[in-house]
């Protein structure tokens, strides 16, 4: 990796505020559990179920940020401002309809979802009731999610950062009022967090409202663009998903051991991810604008060196990884034989780590690219291709939790080698504005 690049500093800028947004989230999570968990056992419980419902449903719809990015970013390259204008509305609408219509699937059905989850009794009854009025936050989440697209795309990286820990310190506020000062218990910290969400809402309202635009109505044939890579970038993350749902059902029923120590190892890998994904924002942002500019050569060497910057990081990663294979196990466990099943895994855990590196990378550059059908059907591959079936022999053949992290080490495997010969080919790099 060179030294320098022209391009080091606004890769920086871009991914550090990127950084903070994406962090501000789990943090926040972490406070809250700790104080529900303070309430008791079953609102634990509880709250473990329904905000994996909702979080689960949340993510599924982050194309409403990455779209947004790559198609406003290709605009605000091509000097096209009116243009981004109307597209920031077109999201503020299409995203308001998608969390009204969630709202009332996840409310209306919050027993039967709530009970697939194996929620019974107390524990079902509250997860029920937190999934019932966490439900009405999500218009107001998913507007967020459009509102940080429009931004990242104008490269206004700060906006987005400043609102989503602003928003974030109230709900910790908002937690401790409502759960110690009123009493309200788990419902407390539920409308904690739709009160802190419509705030978040209402803020990123006015920045979406506030771009240039000839015209802010709802036109399906504006939106038919944003649904299009919506729809690619749910099927892409949806495989994602449900490959860590897979790993998750085969583990349990290879053994608690085994599923107890994958659970420590996802949750690193998810961890090391932020910081991988906040250079993959960089990505979308800088080769978005530069082929609306109608720069290829810039966009590529501005890509190649993205894929430096994360590649790089993934290798520190793997190595802090690999020298602290005898101690973070033990950090989350004390469990032996929970921590021989995670040392089992660790050198693949580690040593995956360059390659998450330069797929994050790719998949940003793609994405800002608007290359998200290829994407898609690259996930596919990999997801039923590769790791469904070496997940299910794991079980089958007794590999055991090793066999199931060599299958998530040949879905990256297979990720980065299409990546990459797509990057290579540079199909991607289409210059001008995008077309409707």
């Amino acid at each position: 990796m060179p030294l320098r690049s022209p391009y080091d500093r606004e890769i920086v800028r871009l991914a550090v505020p990127a950084l903070g947004a994406l962090a501000a989230e789990p943090l926040y999570l972490l406070a809250d559990t700790a104080m529900v968990g303070h309430l008791g056992t079953d609102e634990l419980a509880a709250l473990a179920i329904a905000a994996t419902l909702l979080a689960g449903t949340f993510t599924l719809f982050n194309f409403l940020t990455y779209g947004t990015t790559a198609q406003v970013a290709r605009y605000h390259g091509a000097g096209a401002e009116v243009e981004a204008g109307r597209l920031a509305a077109q999201s503020l609408w299409l995203s308001t309809a998608i969390g009204v219509l969630l709202t009332a699937l996840l409310a209306g059905l919050a027993v039967p979802l709530v009970g697939l989850m194996g929620g019974d009794d107390r524990v079902g009854e509250l997860a029920a009731l937190y999934l019932r009025i966490g439900s009405l936050g999500l218009p107001f989440a998913l507007i967020a999610l459009a509102g940080q697209g429009f931004l990242r795309g104008v490269s206004d990286l700060r906006t987005p950062l400043v609102i989503v820990v602003v928003a974030n310190a109230a709900n910790v506020v908002l937690n401790v009022v409502f759960i110690y000062g009123f009493g309200w218990g788990l419902a407390g910290s539920a409308w904690a967090t739709v009160l802190a969400q419509a705030g978040m809402g209402a803020a990123f309202v006015r920045a979406l409202l506030a771009a240039p635009a000839d015209s802010r109505r709802p036109s399906l044939a504006r939106m038919r663009p944003l649904a299009r890579i919506g729809v690619e970038i749910f099927v892409r993350t949806a495989a994602l998903y449900g490959s860590f749902l897979v790993a998750s059902a085969v583990l349990a029923r290879i053994g608690k051991d085994s599923l107890a120590a994958h659970q420590i190892a996802f949750q690193l890998f998810v961890f090391l991810a932020l910081v991988l994904d906040a250079i993959a924002i960089a990505g979308q942002v800088i080769v978005g604008r530069t082929l609306g500019a109608g720069d290829a050569e810039a966009a590529h060497r501005a890509a190649r060196r993205m894929i430096e910057w994360a590649v790089a990081a993934g290798a520190v990663f793997g190595l802090v990884m690999l020298a602290l294979i005898d101690v973070l196990p033990r950090a989350f466990t004390s469990d032996p034989a929970v921590i021989d099943r995670a040392q089992e895994i660790w050198p693949l855990f580690a040593l995956m780590q360059p390659a998450n590196g330069a797929v994050f990378a790719l998949d940003g550059i793609l994405i800002g690219a608007g290359d998200t059908r290829f994407l898609m059907f690259g996930m596919l591959a990999a997801a039923l291709g590769v790791f469904v079936p070496v997940a299910l022999l794991s079980l089958a053949l007794d590999w055991g939790i090793v066999g199931v992290w060599a299958g998530l080490v040949g879905l990256i495997a297979v990720r980065l080698a299409t990546c990459a010969w797509r990057f290579s080919s540079r199909r991607w790099a289409l210059v001008g504005a995008p077309q409707r």
